[in-house]
């Protein structure tokens, strides 16, 4: 799928006074643009700039999540009212040639098995010939938070580059600030790995002018993104964005021709299983299985692993109405791995 555009109308820089950390429909918009206009948006990376290529896990402990799903915006769309629907076709993204996954310190919370993996954990990411390397050097490796290395088998696993806004939303209808984190009817972090370019969202406009903010871009991501975080990166992102008064939606829906998999391609896969009476438990014990395969059978430690599952490994649901049990898989793309 591609969608054709001449030229750029609008260009949105990441200035101080054009980013932002929270939903709030009183927020002034930094510019006003009419049905149709394309703009391009400069995106920092999630944690607006605390990151960066040489950082490393050491720096995680200073980390201010305040900040977390820094975002560009918000956009004004002329003559959008309530009720309307907010076309947003994503037509380019450019990352900069580095991205990063993290894994925050499991007392937080946060991630798909915080319990198993306490300490605070960054892999940062080469990218080259539209692939990010898992490559296994100083400045790159999972390490410890004392700032040894983890010492995995992860030479020559590359995870193919698909791009994507994972935080593309319209202000709430609700007054007053809104964390990013939980994804809403209005869109937000919505995580959807096949919004790459040739895809188009719909949202939804709860207030006067819709006030569109975009952000949080991903280099690559796994369906579920365990770990809390994908391939992290600063981009930039060309949409046209155009309104429908017409259409109506009580959620956002979408078009997209893809990647359905990891790699963007049906082939060989390893899976592993969750079965149970609890969703959320089965895609753990998947994701536990498939952290248990790296680690035995590809040599990865177990911290590495959890990455590569963030980053490369989707979570499917295969059957939710046998109750009492559900029944969801973890597979992971065999071709990421170097052969032999």
């Amino acid at each position: 799928m591609s969608i054709e555009y001449d030229e750029v109308d609008h260009r949105v820089s990441a200035t101080d006074d054009a980013v932002h950390s929270d939903w709030d429909n009183s927020r002034e918009p930094i510019r006003t643009v009419e049905s149709g206009d394309v703009v391009e948006f400069e995106c920092r990376d999630a944690t607006n700039g605390q990151i960066d290529p040489d950082s490393t896990v050491a720096d995680l402990a200073d980390l201010d999540v305040g900040q977390v799903h820094t975002l560009t915006g918000p956009i004004a769309m002329e003559d959008a009212e309530p009720g309307d629907v907010l076309q947003v076709d994503v037509l380019d993204l450019e990352h900069q040639g580095w991205g990063y996954t993290l894994v925050l310190p499991g007392e937080l919370g946060m991630g798909l098995l915080p319990e198993e993996f306490p300490e605070p954990a960054l892999h940062v990411w080469e990218f080259e010939d539209d692939a990010a390397h898992f490559v296994d050097s100083v400045a790159s490796e999972t390490q410890r938070e004392d700032g040894s290395a983890e010492g995995g088998s992860v030479d020559g696993i590359e995870v193919p580059l698909h791009p994507f806004p994972g935080t593309v939303g319209v202000a709430p209808a609700a007054d007053g600030q809104h964390d990013t984190n939980p994804p809403r009817p209005v869109g937000g972090n919505l995580d959807i790995k096949q919004l790459t370019a040739g895809s188009t969202l719909y949202l939804p406009i709860a207030v006067a002018d819709a006030l569109f903010s975009i952000g949080d871009c991903h280099a690559a991501q796994g369906d579920g993104e365990v770990c809390i975080s994908a391939i992290e990166a600063p981009m930039s992102v060309t949409c046209r964005l155009e309104v429908q008064p017409e259409m109506g939606l009580e959620r956002p829906q979408f078009e997209t021709d893809g990647p359905f998999t990891p790699t963007g391609r049906d082939e060989p896969a390893f899976g592993t299983t969750g079965i149970g009476d609890d969703l959320s438990e089965a895609a753990r014990d998947a994701v536990r299985g498939m952290i248990d395969h790296l680690h035995e059978e590809r040599g990865l430690e177990r911290e590495q692993a959890y990455v590569l599952c963030s980053a490369a490994v989707d979570l499917k649901i295969n059957q939710i109405v046998n109750a009492p049990n559900w029944t969801v898989s973890a597979y992971l793309p065999e071709s990421i791995f170097p052969e032999g």
